[in-house]
């Protein structure tokens, strides 16, 4: 899983170029879910909207794309699922150009990697107003974001934890130059690129760690090399269900490094300005996500081995949000 893309120009000219090809815009089908309102679209706000949600490829984005297009079909939307594109640009593009309708994204990766700032904001409320008054000029409304903050961290297995004794990246700097073979670090190509991944948090705390001590692999296979100790520190995202699951230790960010990730829908503007009720339908969803559950609807993916799509209509069952046939109203 990974917040956003790791060379944006690049992959925001082939999106532009190779739209049809490039960035999986053209994929996707209907949602066909058979959802009436529950206490939410109740008098059908987005009757005769025709919406096409997005979302990245990994488990929590698909999740939510999954729930961002079950309440559009409970407000009388026809919805074209085009979730599950790989990389953030090819999702963020699609928003922006209006390809697609809407998306939850994430404040820290518009913050950082979309507008480019370097200096996260560490007020999570003043980190979203600043990146909703940066992205109405292109064209994308941000509506209130969710409690839900799925920023980054290092992790290790119980053994470790006991054998090291670090609670803290400030420690695990302190380990490092007492003992540089001790830390290695399993993590992702992007966050061994991005300035608010690898080279920042080891400029923050001072670290300078070998480059024979970093591994480069995908998401889920670093928690599983952490929880073997093939890897002594693994990156992490703190509302992964597998956290849980493999006893894994994360480490406090005492510095506050990491940017907030808190998500939140992000809107093409024509299409909000099209179907205001927009806000509407979505406003009590967002509110009622946060990291308690997200870390149990990825787990019921990532460990369960569940569809995303299914969790996220579930969810939205048992959550009152949407009726079901059978369900009642």
């Amino acid at each position: 899983m990974s917040h956003a893309g790791s060379a944006p120009r690049t992959v925001a000219l082939l999106c532009g170029l190779l739209a049809l090809t490039g960035c999986g815009l053209t994929s996707g089908s209907p949602m066909t879910d058979d959802v009436r309102p529950g206490s939410v679209g109740r008098g059908r706000p987005l009757d005769g909207a025709e919406l096409t949600v997005t979302s990245k490829d990994f488990t929590e984005n698909l999740i939510l794309g999954a729930i961002m297009g079950i309440a559009f079909q409970a407000a009388g939307a026809e919805v074209l699922d085009r979730t599950g594109i790989q990389g953030s640009f090819g999702a963020r593009e699609a928003v922006r150009s209006g390809e697609a309708d809407a998306m939850y994204e994430y404040t820290g990766t518009a913050w950082i990697t979309y507008q480019g700032n370097s200096a996260p904001i560490a007020d999570p409320r003043r980190q979203w107003e600043a990146v909703r008054d940066a992205d109405l000029r292109n064209g994308v409304t941000w509506l209130p974001p969710s409690a839900l903050d799925n920023t980054y961290a290092l992790a290790l297995n119980r053994a470790n934890a006991d054998r090291y004794r670090t609670r803290n990246l400030s420690e695990v700097a302190v380990l490092a130059g007492r003992d540089p073979d001790a830390v290695t670090l399993c993590v992702e190509g992007e966050f061994a690129n991005r300035t608010d991944g690898l080279p920042g948090l080891q400029k923050a705390y001072g670290m300078s760690l070998p480059a024979g001590n970093i591994t480069q692999m995908d998401t889920g296979i670093i928690y599983t090399q952490a929880a073997k100790g093939s890897c002594v520190y693994g990156e992490v995202f703190t509302t992964d269900g597998r956290i849980a699951s493999m006893r894994l230790a994360v480490m406090e960010d005492d510095r506050r490094f990491f940017p907030h990730y808190n998500a939140a829908p992000e809107i093409n503007s024509a299409t909000l300005r099209t179907w205001p009720r927009i806000a509407d339908v979505l406003a009590p969803v967002t509110a009622k996500l946060d990291n308690d559950v997200a870390r149990k609807l990825n787990a019921r993916v990532d460990v369960e081995g569940e569809d995303p799509h299914q969790v996220a209509l579930e969810w939205m069952v048992a959550e009152g949000f949407v009726v079901t046939p059978g369900g009642g109203e």
